[in-house]
């Protein structure tokens, strides 16, 4: 299996890449010398210089030895390492816990980390990774536990570990270094950087010895990074300040050219978007496949526009898109059959094994996606996915505080996916004499197709689902009865919010009050726990009652997207709601522009100004698994319009859409929430304004197949209590529509 989370061809890495240079300071562990990155952008390398015989300027214990083209470091037999423990112990991150007890002196990102670096020279090297990445444990147990390796760390470099699920920030700065030193990158993620914290080379999984298969060994890396930053610091700092001008650089929008993205533009990308998809098995591109939800629902979006409409061959290869990819990550191993909820995603290219992990944001985003599609093409198969989703997440993922807990590991007692495989002795002892049925339903075999166990993967069409459900139950509990994978509790505010706003709209969509109630429920809470006393700042993280870390733009863009959602629908569930929650999201608009708006140049830092501890102050384009704050602003400024009085948003959505002009034409699956966004604001925003009745409307455009016989489109709406004689009054985008009297036809309307 590939890296955790690793992507070779996201769009970020591939501008990362080729900003500047592409700098292959890789070469520093093939041929013991690194090239460096002119200022210019040209690659420098270091010519025929050999290696010293000893690349480790300590004493012993330490020998450092050659063998063949490499070196290899060794610990004498006599050799006695003391006792240590590091800094982690007293961390309230469960992935920096479990880091305590390794012989590794880490410390947390912290100022003394470096000052300690500054003090002693020494490169500083942060290791980024996460509670549930299977390939961070694996780097876990092969070197941050072995003695002599942490020694060599110890001695050589300040160690830092990073969650990265609650440094964002920090995680964004190494990975985009990273992906530009080595057009790729992925968790764990291992960045060298100096005293200062400026990177200087990094990559992702390194293994402890020589496996054949091009990797440097993580002991000889260590080695020649040390020996090349004491030999060459004048070359290594000309080559981190490159690094942080380019980074810099992307501040600006790539590739803007001071044009916001025309109704053609988004058709086109619809076209390219759809010229990268797999026709046989659904997703884009090759293994690994992830799910891509902001891509999928921008497809959902400009489905319904008009010049999508009037195009019948690219309307009927975007349904084929979206029913082909939906419709392969429901039945295959990505979505947990038994228990509900998706994994991050799937090594090969059918969707069979999944990378186990759950994450919170990718089921949040699914469930709206989900909703969205089922009110387009009423496969019913999307319905059980949003219910099961929902249930997998009351189940498995409340914690005490009434809040979401962020994940949940690949690994069950140091095993990938323990929990979740099957033999089919196991299935047939559970099932009885349903149990030759439901292999065939789910493509189980005595062979398997997981290293000889299987991962359930529907075989059949809907009505097999249904059947079985019963035996799904059972083999849940049979499941339930396993040990389980660690679940990682801490609450983010950021993932949280995605929960927010997809469990309302899902909630409209498909006729499930009571997950509008619960999404209200839970917004109330998140205020209660992340907002300071006087609500003009928000924290990240929480971990029980202990509430910690300032936010950052995400946080603010996502809670007030969420919020958008239950201005949009929560009237439906509780009246009078629509009012108080579009000023909460106006409310968190002005405070990211007040906290991290560029008055320069477009687009919002990721961080604010007061944030010395990040050598870059860095903007976020590109979407990966989560909405990008810029992207979500887009969201939120165009939305906001529709409640606001205040013409600012108007001029900020206008201004922001300049941004991706160029980045719609280039790369338009790297931005595609924020191509969402402009797509579903030309198509027109609506409200709705009425008397409260919501549950008339709600069937006259979401209804079952007796109330609402034809699929509608999907289209954003406010409900928005207000007497009106005639029934409903309805404006769409900045046009006010003749006042109705039925729900029938105000549905036709919108």
């Amino acid at each position: 299996m590939t890296a955790a989370g690793r992507s070779t061809t996201s769009p970020a890495a591939i501008w990362l890449a080729t900003v500047g240079s592409r700098m292959r300071m890789v070469d520093m562990v093939r041929q013991a010398w690194p090239r460096t990155v002119r200022r210019d952008g040209r690659r420098r390398g270091w010519g025929g210089r050999k290696a010293p015989a000893n690349l480790c300027p300590s004493p012993p214990p330490l020998q450092v030895e050659r063998l063949g083209n490499g070196l290899c470091c060794t610990l004498p037999k006599d050799a006695n390492l003391p006792e240590v423990s590091n800094r982690l112990a007293h961390e309230s991150s469960l992935y920096l816990r479990q880091h305590e007890a390794n012989p590794v002196h880490w410390w947390p990102w912290c100022a003394e980390a470096f000052a300690e670096a500054k003090a002693k020279d020494k490169p500083v090297l942060v290791s980024v990774g996460y509670s549930s990445c299977h390939w961070c444990h694996v780097m876990a147990r092969e070197s941050f536990e072995q003695p002599w390796i942490a020694d060599l760390m110890n001695q050589h470099f300040v160690c830092i570990k990073v969650d990265r699920e609650e440094r964002p920030e920090v995680d964004k700065l190494m990975m985009d270094a990273v992906q530009m030193i080595q057009g790729h990158g992925g968790w764990p993620l291992n960045c060298f950087c100096l005293p200062d914290g400026r990177p200087f080379f990094g990559g992702t999984y390194f293994p402890p010895e020589d496996r054949g298969h091009g990797q440097v060994p993580w002991p000889q890396l260590l080695m020649r990074v040390s020996d090349f930053y004491h030999r060459n610091k004048a070359e290594l700092a000309a080559n981190a300040d490159a690094i942080a001008q380019n980074l810099t650089h992307l501040t600006r929008a790539p590739d803007a050219d001071g044009s916001a993205p025309t109704p053609d533009d988004l058709v086109a990308a619809a076209h390219r978007i759809c010229d990268q998809h797999d026709n046989t098995f659904g997703g884009f591109g090759a293994a690994p496949k992830f799910p891509t939800p902001h891509t999928l629902n921008f497809l959902l979006g400009i489905r319904g526009a008009s010049a999508v409409e009037a195009d019948r061959t690219l309307a009927l290869r975007i349904d084929a898109v979206l029913t082909i990819t939906l419709g392969s990550m429901a039945r295959g191993g990505l979505f947990d059959q038994v228990g509900g909820g998706f994994h991050r995603y799937c090594v090969d290219r059918d969707w069979t094994v999944p990378h186990f992990e759950k994450m919170l944001y990718d089921n949040a985003q699914l469930l709206g996606t989900y909703a969205e599609a089922w009110a387009r093409y009423r496969d019913p198969l999307y319905v059980d996915v949003c219910t099961e989703t929902v249930g997998w997440l009351l189940r498995e993922m409340r914690t005490a505080n009434a809040l979401f807990a962020a994940s949940l590991d690949a690994d069950t007692d140091h095993h990938e996916g323990t929990t979740y495989v099957w033999t089919a002795p196991e299935v047939a002892t559970a099932l009885g004499d349903e149990a030759f049925a439901f292999a065939q339903a789910y493509g189980l075999s005595d062979k398997g197709n997981f290293e000889g166990k299987n991962i359930p993967k529907l075989k059949g069409d809907h009505s097999a689902r249904t059947r079985f459900a019963p035996a799904r139950a059972k083999l849940l509990a049979l499941r339930d009865q396993r040990p389980q994978p660690a679940r990682d509790d801490k609450n983010l505010l950021s993932w949280n919010a995605l929960v927010v706003g997809n469990l309302a709209k899902a909630g409209w969509i498909l006729g499930r009050k009571e997950w509008v109630e619960l999404a209200i429920e839970i917004e109330a809470n998140l205020w209660t726990r992340f907002a300071r006393e006087d609500s003009t700042q928000l924290l990240s993280v929480a971990h029980g009652d202990k509430t910690t870390l300032p936010g950052n733009l995400s946080d603010y863009a996502w809670l007030a997207e969420a919020e958008l959602n239950l201005a949009a629908y929560a009237s439906w569930a509780r009246p009078g709601q629509a009012r108080p929650h579009a000023a909460r999201a106006e409310k968190l608009l002005i405070l990211s522009q007040t906290l991290f708006g560029d008055p320069h140049s477009v687009g919002s830092f990721v961080v604010p100004a007061d944030r010395g501890d990040l050598s870059v102050r860095q903007k976020d384009w590109f979407d990966n698994a989560v909405p990008a704050g810029n992207s979500s602003l887009l969201h939120g400024f165009s939305q906001i319009q529709m409640l606001s009085t205040d013409t600012r948003w108007a001029r900020e959505f206008n201004e922001l859409s300049t941004a991706y002009g160029g980045l719609c034409k280039n790369v338009p699956n790297g931005v595609a929430h924020a191509l969402d966004g402009i797509a579903r604001f030309a198509i027109g925003h609506a409200t709705v304004k009425s008397a409260g009745r919501w549950n008339d409307l709600r069937c006259a455009l979401n209804g079952d197949e007796k109330t609402a016989p034809h699929a509608r489109p999907f289209r954003p709406l406010f409900l928005i209590e207000e007497p009106s004689e005639a029934g409903f009054a309805v404006c769409v985008g900045q046009t006010c529509l003749a006042s109705v009297k039925t729900a029938q036809e105000a549905a036709a309307s919108l």
